[in-house]
């Protein structure tokens, strides 16, 4: 019996692994789909009449048009990152690793705490998984497969991170500040009541979390056939974790202050105070709503946990070079946004409006979840965007939307549920948990995939079903 359940999914994984090979030999950095992506838009909008000049005026515009918002979500994996590798949230990970009494256990374990901890951020979760994951390795009686349990602690990113406040469509949405102005004359202002906090919406989540968990443990290699830390990535995955290094001399005040809590309890004060007197003033969600609360919130969180600034400011150093993906490719959004709803052809219709027509014509209004989630998934698989991509899509199916009397809100968590599928296999955002743990893309992927299976028909099902209990309610301006 145990023979039969454990050898059930390996065609799948034999496939998926054959897929995987296959993206990392051929597919380029997420950098060049998005450059790509720049130069179709540009081609469209010359097709559709628009000339030259004002495409690449257009593009020039657009381009440092969302500098806030790329800044914003960079401080979201740094925010992240800080709070899950404090000296604290360590000790406290060591602790959790202590609950599961199996390997299959151990596994559906960190599967549903990354997917929990992904909806308050994907940063934070990406780190928090890993390191779970190699506190759970030490455990050798486990006999837990690191690789089943690498791929689980992807679940977050790959399954639910966008239906949450890490969700930086909803985040923007909420945020008219942050907005272009095109898309803020389309959709108007969103609050989350209109989109994470939709019962539909909450409703979808639970069920995509407890079904991950289900394939995470029914997947998850039993006994002989699992294959530990030491396999992967050396002894170094399962050794605990090294005493911290003993403080360098203290020879200028300056020294002195990195390393003192007097600077860490000042700034605490100050934010803390900042962030009571907001949470005070609005409703919790509101307050939250706002990104710089947001980002304010997890960034003085670490540093409060951190303690001493050295070791904050170790951790941001350790955090910035994930952030690069966000900081190089935001500007080729904002430049195709841009594109899309300023390059405007002879008859004065923009390549926005036409695609928007084009979605009108292959979608009801019955439908439309179906036709935008099929589409962003695809798309997804291309330009791993991180939600970036949702200034790309916004323009046109936000439109389309109001054309077809779609529940806009609705709309943004069709997005949000279809942009975590193609993160299941695509391997960009994997990049910061196959550091932590010393694994490839490859020795996730024939897991991930089958949750891909799994995920597809049960996204669209839902979001088919859900949208149809929704209302259209015309976009609400600042």
């Amino acid at each position: 019996m145990s023979t039969s359940v454990d050898a059930s999914p390996r065609w799948l994984e034999a496939l998926a692994l054959r897929c995987a090979a296959f993206a990392e030999r051929w597919f380029p950095d997420a950098w060049v789909f998005a450059a790509l992506g720049v130069v179709l838009v540009a081609l469209v909008a010359l097709a559709f009449g628009a000339s030259p000049r004002d495409t690449a005026q257009a593009f020039g515009k657009g381009y440092w048009s969302l500098v806030p918002f790329t800044l914003q979500m960079v401080f979201v994996v740094i925010g992240g990152y800080v709070v899950a590798s404090a000296p604290v949230v360590a000790r406290g990970i060591e602790r959790l690793a202590r609950l599961p009494r199996s390997g299959r256990g151990a596994v559906a374990f960190v599967a549903a705490l990354s997917m929990l901890s992904s909806l308050l951020s994907w940063g934070f979760s990406l780190v928090f998984g890993g390191l779970l994951v190699r506190a759970l390795a030490r455990r050798r009686e486990l006999r837990m497969d690191y690789r089943a349990a690498g791929a689980a602690a992807y679940l977050g990113l790959g399954a639910v991170w966008a239906m949450g406040l890490s969700s930086s469509a909803a985040q923007l949405q909420a945020n008219p500040a942050s907005m272009p102005k095109e898309l803020l004359a389309i959709t108007g202002v969103l609050p989350f009541a209109q989109t994470i906090r939709l019962w539909q919406s909450l409703l979808l989540t639970g069920a995509l979390v407890a079904v991950s968990v289900l394939v995470a443990w029914l997947t998850a290699p039993r006994g002989e056939t699992a294959r530990p830390a030491e396999e992967f990535a050396g002894d170094d995955a399962v050794a605990a974790p090294a005493p911290a290094a003993a403080s360098p001399q203290r020879v200028r005040p300056g020294d002195w202050l990195e390393h003192s809590p007097l600077l860490t309890l000042l700034l605490s004060l100050l934010a803390f105070g900042w962030l009571a007197g907001e949470f005070i003033a609005k409703p919790a969600t509101v307050a939250i709503a706002d990104l710089n609360t947001y980002n304010l919130l997890f960034l003085s969180l670490g540093l409060l946990l951190h303690w001493r600034p050295r070791s904050f400011l170790d951790a941001v150093a350790k955090a910035v070079p994930g952030t690069s993906g966000v900081l190089i490719q935001f500007p080729l959004y904002g430049g195709i946004a841009a594109i899309l709803t300023g390059a405007a052809g002879a008859d004065g219709a923009t390549p926005a409006h036409r695609l928007s027509q084009l979605f009108v014509q292959v979608a009801s209004h019955d439908g439309f979840p179906l036709a935008m989630g099929a589409y962003s998934a695809v798309l997804g698989f291309f330009v791993p965007s991180g939600g970036g991509k949702w200034l790309v899509e916004a323009p046109y199916v936000m439109q389309a939307a109001n054309t077809l009397h779609v529940h806009l809100g609705w709309a943004v968590q069709t997005y949000n549920a279809a942009e975590a599928l193609p993160n299941l296999v695509n391997p960009f955002w994997m990049l910061p948990l196959l550091g932590i743990l010393g694994l490839k893309a490859r020795d996730l992927v024939g897991y991930t995939f089958v949750q891909l299976l799994v995920h597809v028909p049960l996204v669209l099902g839902l979001l088919w079903l859900l949208g149809k209990t929704l209302a259209y309610v015309a976009p609400v301006m600042p």
